[in-house]
């Protein structure tokens, strides 16, 4: 993990090069220096650093631009700081809190209920019957939403998976390469279906297959999977590496799969 959130100086190498990113080429270090809360004379040795390794490049005085290499570390801490508030809010604050789910039988506000997830969703039936637990905090009949808090326990739920279908890109040939039959063979048992690119996307309409999603595909399939659904994403070649990323840094098992 990067250590954005383990000591101060990491943190405000990661705030400078952030403004870096905003402002660049014409970089104001007096701005910067305002915006994070330190002196220009640090923020110019904190830029020195960034362009030592190899994280800003010069281009003239008071210009400079985040390089490559740059932009890969932001987003890798980015993806550390999000994660860790999604830890936070989902996994320290979501118990202290309320959440909403299916009721499967009529309920009433102060019912104990047992908690599961189905199709993604949660669920909530009366009694201690499962490793979870919560309460009740609307009435509800079945099928209807209810309110729940006091959460105990451990929804049992295995993780979903993920496969990643590759469509040639269309100077290769496009959704031709594909059959519909592959598309259909690898979609038919899917709890939710994705594509992304339009080749892939085109490819899906031919095998009469309607993706749920056609954006964002690596976030959508690693939210399912994390949910317990299987899911299989459709994508042209040049987006499987975007999808495969946001799969890897969550660490969701998934599988690549050429047409």
């Amino acid at each position: 993990m990067v250590d954005v959130l383990d000591n101060k100086r990491a943190a405000t190498r990661f705030r400078i090069l952030v403004q870096i990113a905003e402002r660049q080429p014409a970089v104001s270090q007096g701005e910067i220096a305002e915006e994070v809360g330190v002196t220009s004379q640090a923020v110019s040795e904190y830029i020195r650093e960034l362009v030592d390794d190899g994280l800003v490049e010069k281009e003239g005085r008071s210009r400079y631009r985040v390089t490559k290499e740059g932009v890969d570390w932001l987003f890798q801490a980015a993806g550390d700081v999000r994660r860790f508030a999604d830890h936070v809010t989902e996994d320290v604050l979501g118990a202290m809190g309320e959440d909403t789910a299916i009721a499967l039988e009529d309920l009433e506000e102060g019912d104990i209920v047992s908690l599961s997830i189905d199709e993604g969703l949660l669920h909530a039936e009366p009694g201690e019957v499962g490793p979870a637990t919560g309460v009740a905090t609307t009435d509800a009949e079945a099928g209807t939403d209810v309110g729940v808090t006091s959460f105990e326990g451990v929804i049992d739920l295995e993780p979903g998976s993920v496969t990643v279908l590759q469509v040639p890109a269309v100077r290769s040939g496009g959704s031709r390469e594909i059959s519909a039959k592959a598309i259909t063979e690898h979609c038919e048992d899917a709890d939710l279906v994705l594509a992304t690119g339009v080749e892939a996307v085109v490819a899906c309409r031919r095998a009469d297959v309607d993706p749920a999603v056609t954006f964002a595909v690596g976030e959508v399939a690693t939210d399912a999977a994390e949910r317990g659904l299987a899911v299989t994403a459709v994508a042209t070649t040049e987006a499987v590496g975007r999808v495969t990323d946001t799969l890897r840094d969550a660490a969701v098992s998934y599988e690549v799969l050429e047409g």
